[in-house]
């Protein structure tokens, strides 16, 4: 299998190997205590010492603090607890500094959170304003002149994790010397780091958060500035490590594995420069633009680091994209990290104007400054793979079939054969997919209701207008449509395949036998489709397998069938094989066609695999709730097998 190319280092970055030298160092031979007197323990304190040291120079944090925090998150909570502590304090003695909280609309939620937690702990009383941005993503500086005198706080970033917007920090500090000298300032610094100049002691910044795992040190290790005469509050207090500012022992392997980085960051010749970073950064939007020729970039190029690309492919899905580079080996994100899980529009995007399909379907690509030519040209060459697998005909096989169409929780259903394609309850978000689909395919787009083939006789008596579905024919009936094979112009029960529509039982028991496969207009009992005689949801699960057990259970049964449930244009990109066992490809959306024939075969194990084992679970629970007890799951699907 070919080695991933990892194209997501805004959400975290492969360790340096010297970082990773020097921390197995700390822990196996500098392991002491840096608070302890003994030689062991001085020894770790020197780390501690030349790390700090280092940290200074690179920060130009001149006579400024220098923290070592567990990253971003714990500097952020220091920074906001410690001005708004302040803040307090100001009011309490009868000076005025504000009553708002300022924060860009386009920060990370550790800082609105953050905000938000504090003045409610502190009972500060603030009110919580957001900056707004432009359409590049930068602070609308007129909007903060009106703001700033009332501001007790304000905090903006460096560059944005998401689009990767440069934020113009000199006209910041300018807004905030002419009417907020007094407003405390944090700027969130964790994508500055390695990529941006930094001399903080000569900004108005105030604080400034850094996290190592951004720049190719471990997680679990960061950095706090504070300007030497800002109000400093410590978050934690006990046993007085750090000078008694950030209690607890020192993560002293995370330590010496940041100072690795940041001596590579003096020394300059480790990581890739400006220049060099926009040059690839441009190989890698060319890619993109002959992969998706309807691509859009979503920050424009002029006003973001060189290392961050956001963009959306119009007509495709931000999940579908997603899934493609996956199955190619390539790993890139939807906006934050942090917020990966959440099925939303990027709240960063939405701040810049961006309309709604935009936002909802970006991708965001980001690469390190480790980065090379030969990396870049590895990973161009598997994003023009995505776009080849994705233009492929997905409905060109020459065989009829049923396919599922699906937004926003509602299914839809396009029958086709070789010649013809008709889409029934298509959501209006699919139809211009669908028609793309049936387009690419050369298939000839009908209206289900366009039933113009004559007639043909159904078992309860009535006759119903029919279309011709390769060997098969789609009857139309007043609540609903049933596919089968039909015989002298007659579609016997027992002869329907798939049912669709809202068919009420009493009439559907009449016309269709307990083995065809009911399509659903949205998920019923969990399944976008099941046969009619499937059982109801009683807790049942799909039968799991274990990743370290899929080997030997394809050794012990060498009929079991390998099936592969991801889309067809995920398939052409990554082609799946699991211990010397190609995989059929069946997309989840065609699974309707094939239940039947998996029925027949009952004892023979089907084991379904996708991605992550979510569409696989559907799958398998299908076949099972069917009654093929030998329909299986794998756990944690192909990124865990």
């Amino acid at each position: 299998m070919a080695p991933d190319i990892y194209l997501d280092a805004n959400a975290t970055s492969p360790v340096l190997p010297a970082a990773i030298a020097a921390a197995v160092e700390a822990m196996e031979t500098q392991f002491g205590n840096p608070s302890s007197s003994h030689a062991t323990g001085l020894r770790a304190k020197r780390i501690l010492d030349t790390t700090r040291a280092r940290a200074r120079r690179v920060l130009g944090a001149g006579p400024g603090r220098v923290l070592f925090t567990s990253g971003a998150t714990e500097g952020i909570q220091t920074a906001v607890l410690s001005a708004l502590v302040a803040v307090r304090e100001r009011r309490a003695a009868g000076e005025a500094c504000g009553d708002l909280l300022v924060y860009g609309a386009t920060e990370h939620k550790a800082v609105s959170e953050s905000l938000a937690h504090w003045n409610r702990l502190l009972g500060t009383g603030l009110t919580l304003q957001p900056l707004p941005v432009d359409a590049a993503g930068r602070h609308r500086l007129d909007v903060l002149r009106e703001l700033a005198p009332r501001a007790a706080m304000v905090c903006t970033m460096a560059a944005n994790n998401e689009t990767g917007a440069i934020s113009d920090l000199d006209g910041i500090a300018r807004v905030l010397r002419e009417c907020a000298p007094k407003a405390y300032w944090m700027v969130d610094c964790v994508q500055a780091l390695g990529k941006l100049p930094l001399d903080l002691a000569n900004t108005r910044i105030d604080y400034a958060p850094f996290s190592g795992h951004k720049l190719h040190a471990p997680k679990g290790i960061g950095i706090l500035y504070v300007r030497d005469g800002a109000p400093y509050t410590p978050l934690m207090i006990g046993g007085g490590q750090e000078g008694g500012q950030r209690s607890g022992t020192e993560n002293m392997a995370g330590i010496a594995a940041l100072g690795a980085v940041l001596a590579a960051l003096e020394e300059g010749t480790t990581f890739r420069g400006h220049g060099e970073l926009a040059a690839l950064r441009d190989r890698l939007a060319a890619a993109l633009r002959e992969a998706f020729p309807a691509i859009v970039f979503n920050a424009p190029f002029e006003h973001t680091l060189p290392t961050t690309l956001n963009f959306s492919v119009p007509g495709v899905s931000g999940k579908d994209l997603l899934d493609l580079f996956d199955a190619a080996g390539v790993r890139v994100s939807a906006g934050s990290a942090c917020s990966a899980a959440k099925a939303a529009p990027s709240y960063v995007l939405d701040a810049m104007g961006l309309p709604p399909v935009r936002s909802g379907n970006a991708v965001r690509l980001s690469i390190g400054p480790l980065a090379d030519a030969a990396f870049v040209a590895a990973a161009c060459a598997r994003i023009r793979r995505c776009g080849e697998a994705l233009r492929a005909p997905f409905l060109a096989d020459g065989n009829p079939g049923v396919m599922q169409v699906s937004a926003d929780g509602r299914h839809g259903w396009i029958v086709f054969d070789a010649q013809r394609c008709v889409a029934i309850d298509a959501p209006p978000e699919q139809r211009g997919r669908i028609a793309a689909l049936a387009r690419d395919a050369g298939l000839n787009l009908l209206d289900a209701d366009a039933a113009d083939d004559g007639t043909v006789a159904l078992d309860d008596g009535s006759h119903a207008p029919c279309m011709k579905i390769g060997g098969a024919v789609l009857a139309r009936l007043p609540d609903g449509y049933l596919l089968g094979a039909a015989d002298a112009g007659r579609l016997p029960r027992t002869a329907v395949r798939h049912v669709f529509g809202a068919i009420v039982a009493a009439r559907l028991a009449r016309v269709a036998h307990d083995g065809a496969v009911r399509c659903h207009r949205a998920d019923v009992d969990g399944l976008p489709c099941a046969t009619l005689a499937a059982r109801k949801h009683d807790g049942d699960a799909a039968g799991q397998l274990q990743p370290d057990a899929l080997e030997a259970f394809l050794r012990r049964h060498e009929d079991a069938l390998l099936v592969d449930v991801r889309e067809a244009f995920e398939a052409a990109a990554g082609p799946m094989a699991l211990h010397g066992r190609a995989a059929r490809n069946v997309p989840l959306s065609r699974l309707a066609e094939h239940v039947a024939a998996w029925l027949s075969e009952p004892a023979r194990p089907v084991v379904f695999v996708c991605r992550g084992g979510n569409r696989s679970a559907k799958a398998a629970l299908c076949l099972r709730r069917a009654g093929h007890t030998q329909a299986w799951t794998v756990a944690g699907g192909l990124a865990l097998a």
